[in-house]
């Protein structure tokens, strides 16, 4: 012990802790006489130092014995001069950290345990590390408890309760991405973490975020392995101790009064942190303006991490930050006007103020400097005419954002002057409108925004300005009167100006200030009077002698009276129930009636519009107006004129409005109907009829309109179909319809066919009487009878003479639709229905009908009989004729012959399949027989056609049977087989083709047989070998079983049995006097999956002491059948027998065998070639 003042040796202690171990650790408690020693055996002593009559002494006590648990760190509680009478002081709390836990004890009053901690597995190699700190945690001042050994930190909170005890509560993890070697307090609200590759990482502890990393390899830090391992004493410490000395760096670092000091190998470093004001200037020598503010300003928010030097309360914290702030914006303008690039494009600049201007106007604004911001700074800015434009700029967001409402007015009368260089009118008037209107020159500002066309900004320094709410009207009304009450159209900007007007009136009776905000509370009454009596003059301030009355009014009734009203009637909505409300609106209203009624040049709409609104204020439950009920009457007689035909559909629209808006109530309803009838106003009608309920009324309404005829059917259907309708009133609607049911079908044939299959399914037969226009009543059936045509065929039951009267009528109306209807058509009797197809010479028809009643060879011949008729015209006609669509027909004819025959040769004999094929190839040839110009000109179409049908009938007819047909021809047997020749030739290539083929699959046949063979035999001798030594039912060694009837038996699949367990198992089989097995353990696994495959075994029988193999016989024994079961398996697939007769059927059905041979039939024949071989391979040899 050494007294550092002087440099004096006090004492020395040889007997602190055992021998043969080294000190880890040693370190004092706040009690100067108390200090706490760890070893390198794990043991943790108490040394108490005491003086006696001048003698030193030392007294060594074991707090914690190495053999419970190696401690290898202890950090004792040390408290601050400023909490020494911190209560939880008197405790003298030490932690300590083994490899397997943590323990937080008391030394005083008395050695107490106050916690343990285990903390699970972790790296072996990995330090523990500890480190106190008192924080303020719920306002309260504690003591908190690091604690970490790899990458996740704990925190451990300390208290004290009322009644002495402590408590340690588990606080919010840490968790890394790197091993700690070392964890440092540098305050209470920061962190120094060392990892194992030496980098320093500054950690907030509330928000986990790491504020900077420093790497410090140059430090060469000392490490404690040594001590740890104990060289000195001999190494006697164990693996796990000396794992972790491997990082152990605990005396190599240490911390006091905010400084971090770190023990290299030639030199001492110290870490601290900066205040805030060299974290700042740091930046600023770096030129980092923009980040050196962002940090000034987080210290100003309180946001800020790591913040060291600012004390006092917020108001005093936030002066001398914002002080700062102010001396950095100032070099900051400064220093941009000296960077500026003296020479370059004007882009070039002004991207250079756009990156720091705003910047500067951004936190002026922030710390609320406007004085700094439109004196000094603004000052600076001028000096620059491009600076000066983009800071004048930048204003513009925060003046519309209302952040910015004061600004002098030379940056305002700038600001303005600006935007009017560079043509930016709309930006102007919305800065205009956002502005304390005491920083305006008023003069200019209306000067410019009428000069400009700025109406907006314009009423808002007029209302604003002067509390002036009249004149903006006064000057908005000379502008768009005179072009209106001249009929003339207005421009575009006069639209413009109108709309404005109409929406300031709104604003102004509502009591909202416009274009934005409200109008002050106690000019709201004297505004809305202002603006009626303004609208109500009898004549304008400066109108002319001839000047009609109510200009105001009149002028917004023809700008738009829609609006116009609507504007009037929301402010009825806001008027009060006061004797001056109710006159201004009776005032208003007799106004209107006598400029729109008495006035001719308003169209019926804007009449309707007024009397709308009128009927709408009528309605309501608390009206006070009054309206004369003769002017309604007027206005009905106007809207209702039969001898003015225009604007028809506008003037019974209006009618309506003025109707649905509760009108209603000012007319004779039946004298409305009778003029709505005279005026064809057919909605009108319908809203009458319907509030009658007279809804059979309306069927005919819909008729009559030309616009709405097709909303019939779903007006019906709806009626009739929906609930909500009495009994009577359906049957009224349903009469009706079906009394229209001619106009509803010459309407649209389909929706009524719809109509009547869901709603008169019984009156169908009736309708149809009734329908005298027969292509009418085709209409009518294809559409309730085709299936095509979507109509659910279950809600109709028609007899089946309805059906043959559809395609009665279907043969003459569209014969080309027959055979598609036909094929889709149900309910239709077929000998009636083929008499109709014959009748009208309808063959393919005829032919489907036979073909579908049975009469395969009736519906051959009608096919046959169209057939050679065309080649028969063929034949006939002369050479000039264009004969090219007669031969697509012929081709088409002959294809759908084939098909037929194709479909039905598989259920005929070969004497009915001869009876279809050769008449066909007869009436093919014959035309090719007759000499004249036709049979050289289309011989070679004929001839493939010839060709096609022999290489259908290939598959039917034996190819012998064909060549002698051929050769007993009359014709062909008086010695002209030239004409024929090819078609021999092609005969005899089929047959080489198909003996080479059989030869090919006879060889693959055998092959295969020989191989299946092969396999067979190589697995029926192949030996068994069993997978073990005992029966897998009873487990016992088949060797120990002496039952003289017991047999042994083993399964290909390796399994070993006694014969009686799988009896007792019900696993074996009498079948044809022998017994067939199955394997216990195979067959019970395979339940799971469908039908049981039985696995029968190779038997070999023997007894207990040795096994002899059964006797075979000739015939295969069931272990040859198993066997063969297996192999089957094994090889599982189509076999190639299938796949070759699949392959020929398909070849002889849809390709054929036969094919026309183009060129010299001599070089090209297969039958002349002797290298004609199949492209066949075999499949490769399986070496046994």
């Amino acid at each position: 012990m050494w007294d550092l003042a002087s440099g004096k040796l006090l004492r020395s202690i040889t007997d602190a802790h055992p021998p043969g171990t080294a000190i880890l650790h040693i370190k004092f408690t706040d009690d100067p006489t108390l200090a706490i020693c760890n070893d390198s055996g794990g043991s943790v002593f108490e040394l108490s130092f005491k003086r006696v009559m001048g003698v030193r002494t030392c007294e060594s006590r074991c707090l914690f014995s190495g053999s419970k648990g190696e401690v290898c760190c202890i950090e004792p509680l040390h408290a601050k001069v400023e909490l020494r009478d911190h209560p939880i002081t008197q405790y003298s709390l030490l932690a300590m950290a083994s490899l397997t836990k943590i323990l937080v004890i008391g030394l005083k009053p008395s050695l107490k345990v106050w916690m343990t901690f285990p903390y699970g597995r972790m790296d072996p190699s990995s330090v523990p590390l500890l480190a106190w700190h008192f924080v303020a945690v719920q306002n309260s001042v504690n003591p908190m408890l690091a604690f970490c050994r790899g990458d996740v930190v704990h925190f451990l909170l300390v208290k004290r309760d009322d009644t002495g005890a402590i408590h340690v509560t588990k606080q919010k993890q840490l968790h890394l991405h790197y091993d700690l070697i070392n964890f440092t307090w540098i305050n209470s609200r920061t962190a120094v973490l060392l990892d194992s590759v030496e980098k320093l990482h500054v950690i907030d502890r509330q928000t986990q975020e790491e504020l900077e990393t420093i790497e410090i390899p140059e430090v060469q830090l000392v490490y404690n392995s040594s001590h740890f391992k104990s060289l000195a004493t001999g190494g006697n410490v164990s693996e796990a101790l000396a794992l972790v000395g491997e990082k152990a760096c605990y005396q190599s670092i240490s911390s006091c009064g905010g400084q971090i000091f770190y023990l290299g190998t030639k030199s001492v470093h110290v870490m601290t942190l900066r205040s805030w004001r060299e974290r700042v200037d740091h930046l600023l020598k770096q030129e980092r303006l923009t980040d050196a503010l962002a940090l000034a300003w987080s210290f100003y928010e309180g946001k800020a991490k790591a913040v060291v030097g600012l004390s006092g309360d917020t108001s005093k914290r936030k002066a001398v930050i914002a002080d700062r702030m102010v001396e950095i914006l100032l070099h900051y303008a400064d220093r941009t006007l000296k960077k500026c690039p003296d020479q370059g494009k004007i882009q070039v600049m002004e991207q250079h103020f756009q990156d720091v201007v705003p910047v500067i106007v951004d936190y002026c604004l922030l710390l609320q400097r406007t004085d700094l911001l439109f004196n000094q700074i603004y000052d600076k800015m001028s000096e620059n005419s491009v600076a000066k434009g983009i800071f004048l700029e930048c204003l513009e967001p925060y003046i519309l954002s209302d952040k910015l409402m004061g600004i002098t007015a030379q940056v305002m009368k700038d600001l303005l002057l600006h935007f009017q260089d560079k043509n930016r009118l709309e930006n102007m008037e919305a800065c205009i409108v956002h502005m304390d209107i005491t920083s305006l020159d008023i003069q200019q500002v209306v000067l410019l925004c009428w000069e400009n066309h700025l109406y907006d900004a314009m009423i808002y320094v007029y209302n604003s300005g002067m509390n002036d709410f009249i004149s903006p009207m006064e000057k908005l009304f000379k502008v768009i009167a005179p072009p209106l009450n001249a009929g003339k159209s207005l421009t575009d900007e006069q639209v413009v100006m109108g709309n404005k007007l109409l929406v300031y009136i709104s604003c102004c009776l509502a009591g909202r200030a416009y274009p934005l905000g409200d109008i002050p509370e106690d000019l709201v009454p004297l505004v809305k009077n202002q603006v009626f009596e303004f609208l109500i003059r009898l004549h304008s301030a400066e109108g002319s002698v001839d000047e009609e009355v109510y200009p105001h009014v009149r002028t917004l009734l023809h700008f738009d009276t829609r609006e116009f009203l609507n504007v009037l009637a929301l402010t009825f909505e806001d008027f009060k129930n006061d004797k001056q409300a109710v006159e201004y609106q009776q005032r208003i209203v007799d106004i209107l009636l006598k400029v729109m009624v008495e006035n001719s040049d308003f169209t019926p709409s804007q009449v309707g519009c007024l009397f709308t609104f009128l009927a709408r204020q009528l309605a309501k439950p608390n009206n006070t107006l009054f309206v004369n009920r003769t002017l309604f009457d007027q206005v009905l007689e106007f809207l209702c004129s039969p001898d003015d035909d225009s604007r028809h559909s506008e003037r019974q629209q209006v009618l309506l409005e003025l109707l649905q808006a509760g009108g209603i109530v000012q007319f004779e309803e039946s004298r409305l109907i009778q003029m709505a009838e005279k005026a064809e106003f057919y909605q009108i009608c319908e809203f009458m009829y319907e509030r009658e309920l007279r809804y059979d009324k309306i069927i005919g309404c819909y008729l009559r309109d030309p616009v709405r005829k097709e909303e019939v059917f779903n007006y019906i259907h709806n009626i009739l179909s929906m609930p909500g309708y009495s009994t009577e009133e359906k049957q009224s609607v349903w009469d009706k319809a079906l009394e229209h049911i001619k106009e509803l079908l010459l309407l649209s044939p389909c929706k009524a066919a719809d109509l009547v299959a869901i709603h008169f399914s019984e009156q169908i037969e009736s309708i149809i009487t009734n329908l005298q226009d027969q292509f009418l009543l085709f209409q009518f059936l294809r559409s309730l009878l085709d299936p095509r045509e979507g109509i659910n065929q279950d809600l109709i039951h028609l007899p089946p003479c309805i059906t043959e009267q559809f395609v009665e009528l279907l043969c003459q109306y569209s014969p080309d639709d027959v055979l598609e209807t036909l094929k889709v058509l149900e309910y239709c009797r077929l000998e009636e229905t083929i008499q109709i197809t014959q009748k009208h010479q309808l063959h393919e028809a005829s032919s489907y009908l036979l073909e579908k009643k049975g009469d395969i060879h009736g519906a051959f011949l009608v096919m046959l009989e169209r057939l050679q008729s065309k080649l028969l015209m063929l034949t006939q006609d002369d050479e000039s004729s264009e004969q090219l669509p007669l031969l697509e027909n012929i081709e088409d004819t002959l294809m759908k012959t084939i098909a037929l025959c194709q479909r039905n040769s598989h259920n005929l004999n070969q004497q009915q399949q001869e009876a279809l094929w050769f008449p066909l190839l007869e009436a093919m040839m014959s035309p090719q027989k007759l000499s004249g110009s036709s049979q050289y000109r289309y011989a070679e179409s004929l001839k493939s056609l010839t060709m096609q049908v022999l290489n259908n009938m290939a598959a039917f007819i034996a190819l012998p049977s064909i060549l002698q047909r051929i050769l007993q021809d009359p014709v062909y047997g008086k010695g002209k087989l030239g004409e024929i020749q090819g078609l021999v030739l092609g005969m005899l290539d089929t047959f080489n083709y198909e003996q080479t083929l059989l030869e090919t699959t006879t060889n693959l046949l055998n092959h295969d047989l020989h191989w299946s063979l092969c396999n067979l035999r190589a697995s029926v001798t192949r030996g068994l070998t069993p997978k073990q030594d005992y029966c897998c039912i009873c487990l016992q060694q088949y060797k120990r079983r002496q039952e003289t009837a017991d047999e042994i038996i083993v399964f290909s699949c390796g399994h070993l049995y006694h014969s009686l367990c799988l009896l007792s198992k019900e696993c074996g089989v009498v079948t044809k006097g022998l017994m067939r097995w199955m394997c216990y353990k195979c067959n019970s696994s395979n339940k799971g999956g469908g039908k049981l495959s039985e696995n029968f075994s190779e038997l070999k029988k023997g007894s207990a002491a040795s096994l002899t193999q059964a006797g075979s016989e000739s015939v295969l024994d069931p272990q040859q059948i198993q066997a063969f079961d297996q192999l089957c398996r094994l090889n599982r697939g189509t076999s190639r027998l299938a796949l070759l007769t699949e392959l020929s059927r398909t070849h002889g059905e849809k390709h054929g065998l036969l094919s026309v041979a183009h060129g010299d039939p001599a070089t090209s024949s297969v039958f002349q070639n002797e290298t004609f071989q199949l492209h066949l391979a075999p499949p490769p040899l399986v070496e046994e």
